[in-house]
Formats: C-alpha cells, structure tokens, sequence
C-alpha cells in the first residue's frame, strides 16, 4: 500500500483545471472548489466530478441530483479560494458573483470560460469520495472573444494559462 502522504504529494504534481461545482434544487444551494473533474464519454456527454463525502456540501449534490462545472479563467482565483474557504457561508459564497440558471437550474458563473450542466446518472463510491457520472443537458461557452487564459492547480499553487500566462 502506498503511504498517504507520498500519494498526496504524487497527486500534487498532477495539473488540474480549477473548477466551481454548484447545484440547487429541493436540498438547497451549494458550491465548492474542484479540480477532480473529468470527461467520460461524448456519446452521452458525460463528466464525472469526485466529492468528498465528508464535506458540508455532499447531501446537497446528492440530494439535487444536478450540478454545474464553472471552468475558471486566470483572472478568477479569487473566487476559487472563496468556495474553498469553509469560513464563507454558501450565500456569502455565491454574492462574490453573477450567476444564471441554465437548463438543470444550478448556478453557472456568468464569466466562467465555460459552464457544463448536467444531471447526475449514476454515483460510485470510492474510499472517503463520490464519482458523481454527470449527463450534460447544456454547455455556455463564453464568448467575448478575449484571449482563453485558464486557471490550473498545480505543486499546490495556482497557475494561470493560456497565450498570455
């Protein structure tokens, strides 16, 4: 078995895009911080999203069966930290930004690089997290035709990226 903390130092070097994953519905509004997201397939559109099932925030992804990846941009680190930081409540969380409803109702970052919306199909659980298998029902790309400049964690710091990183 490998040490945990030799994992965890291994996991470090491995580069994610920063990601905020929200949801509301009947169990209530929630966020946090990610960058454990990836895609499944594209024949349906899927994503899977891991989520510690100890965090404040699971019974509400649970309990909604819907979410919302908001894939962050360079300039959006700030906002990353608030949904990490377990000091903010959700709705001081959520006033730190505009959102819109796209088609599951969750919230999506007006300003992310992109926002994929989906409904949960399936859960698997490993260890402390849920695999939540996202089906998508929407995608907003944003197009204000700046330069793409995306948001990654990496070594545990955050690094811009892009043209202009």
């Amino acid at each position: 078995m490998v040490p945990l903390q030799q994992f965890r130092d291994g996991m470090s070097l491995l580069t994610g895009a920063v990601t905020i994953i929200t949801t509301d519905g009947p169990a209530g509004l929630a966020g946090f911080t990610a960058s454990a997201v990836c895609s499944v397939t594209d024949q349906p559109p899927t994503l899977l999203v891991c989520m510690n099932r100890n965090s404040y925030a699971h019974p509400f992804f649970a309990g909604n069966g819907v979410l919302c990846v908001n894939v962050l941009s360079a300039a959006q680190q700030p906002l990353s930290a608030a949904f990490a930081d377990r000091a903010l409540s959700m709705p001081q969380r959520f006033e730190r930004a505009y959102w819109q409803r796209l088609q599951t109702g969750s919230p999506a970052f007006e300003d992310a690089l992109v926002n994929f919306d989906g409904q949960i199909v399936a859960t698997h659980e490993v260890g402390t997290h849920s695999i939540f298998y996202v089906e998508l029902r929407d995608i907003r790309q944003r197009n204000d035709n700046a330069p793409a400049r995306g948001l990654a964690y990496f070594n545990r710091h955050y690094h811009p990226l892009g043209v202009a990183a």
